[in-house]
């Protein structure tokens, strides 16, 4: 099992690093006590239903957070768990910063009596130990939310599109548009399979149908089009941080030229290692 300990200053992106590994596929927990976490390792590495596993910890944990540097030893010694420790760091003057602009109170806030400076300046000794174990270190005072997004994926993921989920639809747009989608592409401009009598009691998955649609240049050129603006946008989106990306093609019944150009787009997507989820809503209306 695989498993990520998430720890560094309380303000300096912890909760934005557990989200990116909740989107790449871990599962996540924040802010458990130092005295559970030995139990809870152990329960997701004997289910067998968890490969990779996350765990916030910080200050929160109050008087037992000292306990956390000798439970990663304990966790280092066993041969079923790899485990690894990502620090978070920014500097005094950002913390303060952000600390006035969340309008949250910092953990130490009631030991120091409302003292921010001396707070972080705690924190940050008793940070220590986690700091110079730390396989992965971020410091973030000058990084944009996407940007710590994507130092984040690209230690864990082999591609930086990895990080992205992309769903693509079929429907029919006399049942309605969906909410869900971020990019429409309407195909009604194509010729309809449905008019064809040997063709109309079938759908876009049938390669007979496939044929149809894509046996005229408009379809060739539209499909080629499609292409390279997706091609365009996605680095663009895995930059910005998008995590999920709905794609739908809709056609007048969902049956039958939607259906084919979201197979096709699936195909095209997938040769480049790009995770592909496929629906068609409403082929079987």
């Amino acid at each position: 099992m695989q498993l990520l300990i998430v720890t560094g200053m309380s303000g300096a992106g912890k909760s934005c690093v557990m989200d990116v590994m909740e989107d790449i596929g871990y599962y996540c927990i924040d802010n458990i006590p130092s005295n559970l976490i030995m139990r809870f390792v152990e329960l997701c590495r004997d289910s067998g239903n968890y490969e990779k596993v996350a765990i916030a910890v910080d200050i929160r944990s109050g008087d037992n957070f000292d306990e956390i540097f000798n439970i990663y030893k304990l966790l280092r010694e066993s041969d079923s768990i790899d485990v690894k420790v990502l620090f978070t760091e920014a500097s005094e003057e950002v913390l303060i910063k952000r600390y006035k602009e969340t309008r949250r109170k910092h953990p130490l806030d009631a030991r120091f009596h409302g003292n921010l400076h001396k707070a972080i300046r705690h924190e940050s000794v008793m940070l220590v130990p986690m700091r110079e174990i730390a396989d992965f270190y971020i410091e973030t005072s000058l990084l944009k939310v996407n940007e710590l997004k994507e130092r984040v994926t690209s230690y864990f993921l082999d591609s930086p599109s990895d990080s992205m989920d992309v769903r693509l639809m079929s429907f029919g747009f006399k049942y309605g548009v969906s909410t869900e989608c971020d990019l429409v592409f309407d195909v009604r401009c194509l010729p309809n399979p449905f008019y064809q009598e040997e063709l109309k009691g079938l759908t876009g998955l049938d390669e007979r149908v496939r044929n149809y649609v894509m046996g005229f240049e408009q379809s060739q050129t539209l499909f080629n089009k499609l292409c390279d603006l997706i091609d365009f946008l996605m680095p663009l989106y895995i930059h910005e941080g998008k995590s999920r990306l709905v794609i739908a093609f809709g056609c007048t019944g969902g049956k039958h030229r939607s259906v084919t150009f979201a197979e096709l787009l699936t195909k095209h997507l997938e040769s480049q290692n790009i995770r592909v989820q496929t629906y068609h809503r409403d082929k079987e209306k």
